[in-house]
């Protein structure tokens, strides 16, 4: 592990391991308006959400650290009080970067990334026509730290107004995979925030856990579970009763499919095909792996209960595993 002393490193360098060390960060394109009338826009990735009532969200238009100049939409915000946040997806994300350009305080930066404007309901800046979801803000607290290079400049706001596109709603929540969002990472890197990036972890709210505490030391000392895969047994509730557990495997083994092959060889393939059921039947009612060394039958149960864990089949993961403790 390396380890760095902040205040014996260059700027630079410790803005790079911010940068890369704490992501992805959502972007925030600010849209703000000069007192002259200009409008300004610009994203800023140091940025997100604190609270709900009010709704509050911040973001920091740090000093430029080249010279430690202020930015124009520090200046703007402080001079109106008022922004726009829109988000920023996948289908805009190399206008956005156009608008990170430093133009000079003239210059329209909707012109120049090609971004469309739409006019706001309670304030002043634009909102930009693509973006799927908008936030209308008031600035609360310019929170500033430093003078120097990169110092930071945090616009606490408050949302006075949410725009959302309907086709970005599944189930009444905003889904990933429809927003489509992206984050910033370190260098020239981003994050899309759908596809394969998007997975599930249930939460345990009013859920009492058994905690890794109180996992068997059989499955906790295993050198075959990842420390997510028992994190997984450890957010359960309770650990399954063996009755449950002969259960669920007898309603698997007497089931029959179709194309079903029960040879040893066969459960190596469903195993890595991950058809779990399949491999069970296997794993149960073969006489040659029934007769194998606990060794090896702890290797198939415990490889058949990581595809369980892997399904979000966590009953069959719990029977898988505690089999085990048959074989010790």
């Amino acid at each position: 592990m390396l380890t760095f002393d902040p205040t014996n490193m260059p700027l630079m360098e410790v803005q790079r391991l911010l940068q890369g060390g704490v992501g992805p960060r959502p972007i925030a394109l600010v849209s703000t308006v000069s007192e002259d009338g200009i409008p300004n826009l610009s994203p800023f990735s140091f940025f997100n959400v604190f609270g709900a009532n009010p709704p509050v969200v911040a973001f920091s238009a740090s000093r430029k650290g080249r010279d430690a100049s202020l930015k124009d939409t520090y200046k703007n915000i402080m001079a109106t009080n008022e922004c726009v946040i829109n988000a920023v997806t996948y289908d805009i994300v190399q206008q956005i970067s156009l608008a990170s350009v430093e133009f000079d305080s003239e210059t329209d930066e909707f012109i120049k990334s090609g971004l469309t404007k739409v006019n706001s309901t309670s304030v002043k800046p634009f909102g930009v026509a693509e973006s799927p979801f908008r936030m209308e803000c008031e600035l609360m607290q310019m929170v500033s730290i430093g003078d120097g290079g990169a110092a930071a400049n945090i616009a606490i706001c408050r949302v006075i107004r949410f725009h959302a596109a309907e086709d970005i709603f599944l189930e009444g929540i905003i889904h990933p995979q429809k927003i489509d969002l992206v984050a910033r990472m370190s260098g020239n890197f981003y994050c899309r925030a759908s596809g394969d990036a998007i997975f599930e972890v249930e939460k345990p709210v009013g859920k009492k856990c058994i905690g890794f505490d109180r996992l068997p030391a059989f499955i906790l000392n295993s050198e075959s579970y990842s420390g997510n895969e028992l994190g997984a047994f450890a957010n359960s509730e309770f650990i399954p009763h063996n009755s449950d557990n002969k259960q669920l495997i007898l309603s698997i083994t007497s089931k029959e499919f179709s194309s079903f092959d029960n040879s040893p060889q066969a459960l190596n393939r469903y195993i890595d095909r991950q058809e779990l059921e399949k491999a069970v039947k296997v794993l149960f009612t073969n006489s040659e792996i029934k007769q194998s060394s606990a060794t090896k039958r702890i290797k198939f149960l415990e490889r058949t209960s990581k595809v369980a864990l892997n399904l979000k089949r966590l009953d069959l993961a719990w029977a898988l595993a505690l089999e085990v403790e048959k074989l010790i």
